[in-house]
């Protein structure tokens, strides 16, 4: 089996998800480019790369340094490929982090679509569901995200992490609004996408404690590692850090050496796929720790992080962020999550998701293929 197609379709959504904040002055469209890889047998590979604030950069990547990779490869190579990649991104000056992920993502669904298996029973089941914790955005009010929490709390949906938005005094009062509506058995965590300062990240911290929050996510920025080794150390809450660490599990692994994450975080667009995330999920169970796995703010791609956290047992939630319609493109239909709160993997060989090619097509702006005769569009 050979892979004898490579194309992506570079999809514009004209709308930006996150606060101007985070924005800057540059424009921050999601977009997305959706990547197929068709073998010689026509077995296609799915993935989607997340594109935002410049899909040309996704899309140019994709086509010139990674697609002439994978030509007339065998898919089954995931590994020899997945180090090749390693190596352009040295010798590149680093692709953006969410890029070599989705091919090795479309390389699995090949494989697993191949031997008639879902992914999560082609990597190994350990088990079909996990509860699911609502995941917000960044809001302007505390009332926003108390509203938001007992929305999804009245849907079965058990556990909320908040998104705060600093500065630190005020995230304090989200978690105590939070505490105060949700009731004491309700599942609470906090994400600051922060830059406290070590003092700051303490008072939270034992805040946190005190009101008996799950885990305490990114108050620095994941490369300050002293000040998470300073922070593991101070309290009692588990600090969950390494979302954004490059490096992949080598990145990772720094983290845990230092002492500086109670509990890592991967994903399969942010840490080079299914085999970058299962690398640092099996390096944090060697060690004791979990591998809590994160939203790739894609619902296909967020499915795949479902079949591989149903093929470990160190991840004890999957992360739905939400509202779900603002992440479920270029999907169909939703997320599999019942009245109890809990999400079901699916059992379709490789990844067991449709996407909208109607849409894909209607709002694409750019299509390129790659050929193994040599044709490229």
């Amino acid at each position: 089996m050979r892979i004898v197609k490579f194309e992506t379709w570079w999809v514009q959504r004209n709308e930006c998800l996150f606060d101007g904040k985070r924005q800057g002055k540059s424009q921050m469209p999601w977009d997305v480019v959706v990547v197929k890889l068709t073998t010689d047998n026509g077995i296609e590979g799915i993935a989607t790369a997340l594109a935002a604030r410049s899909g040309a950069v996704t899309e140019a990547y994709l086509q010139d340094n990674i697609g002439p990779i994978l030509m007339g490869r065998d898919p089954y190579d995931r590994e020899a490929i997945w180090h090749e990649l390693w190596n352009v991104d040295r010798h590149l000056g680093f692709f953006p982090v969410y890029l070599p992920g989705p091919v090795d993502v479309a390389l699995w669904d090949i494989a697993a679509k191949a031997a008639g298996l879902p992914l999560y029973k082609y990597m190994g089941a350990c088990r079909t569901q996990l509860p699911v914790y609502a995941s917000g955005l960044f809001h302007e009010t505390v009332q926003q995200y108390v509203d938001e929490a007992l929305h999804y709390k009245s849907l079965g949906i058990n556990a909320y992490k908040a998104h705060p938005p600093g500065p630190y005094q005020l995230d304090m009062k989200i978690h105590q609004a939070l505490r105060d509506a949700l009731g004491d058995e309700h599942v609470l965590l906090t994400d600051p996408v922060a830059e406290y300062s070590l003092d700051e990240a303490i008072k939270v911290g034992r805040q946190l404690e005190r009101l008996n929050y799950l885990w305490f996510e990114e108050p620095f920025r994941d490369f300050e590692v002293n000040k998470y080794r300073q922070l593991c150390a101070a309290l009692d809450i588990p600090v969950a850090a390494t979302e954004t660490t490059r490096g992949c599990h080598w990145g990772v692994a720094q983290s845990i050496a230092n002492d500086a994450a109670d509990i890592v975080r991967a994903d399969v667009s942010w840490k080079n796929g299914i085999t970058g995330t299962l690398k640092i999920a099996h390096l944090a169970e060697a060690f004791g720790l979990r591998c809590e796995i994160h939203t790739t703010t894609m619902n296909y791609m967020d499915l795949v992080n479902l079949h591989v956290s149903c093929a470990i047992r160190n991840c004890e939630y999957f992360e739905y962020f939400v509202p779900e319609e603002q992440f479920r493109f270029p999907m169909k239909g939703q997320l599999p999550i019942d009245a109890q709160g809990m999400i079901t993997v699916p059992e379709a060989p490789g990844v067991g998701a449709e996407l909208d090619w109607e849409l894909i097509h209607r709002q694409c702006v750019s299509y390129k293929i790659i050929e193994e005769q040599g044709g490229e569009g």
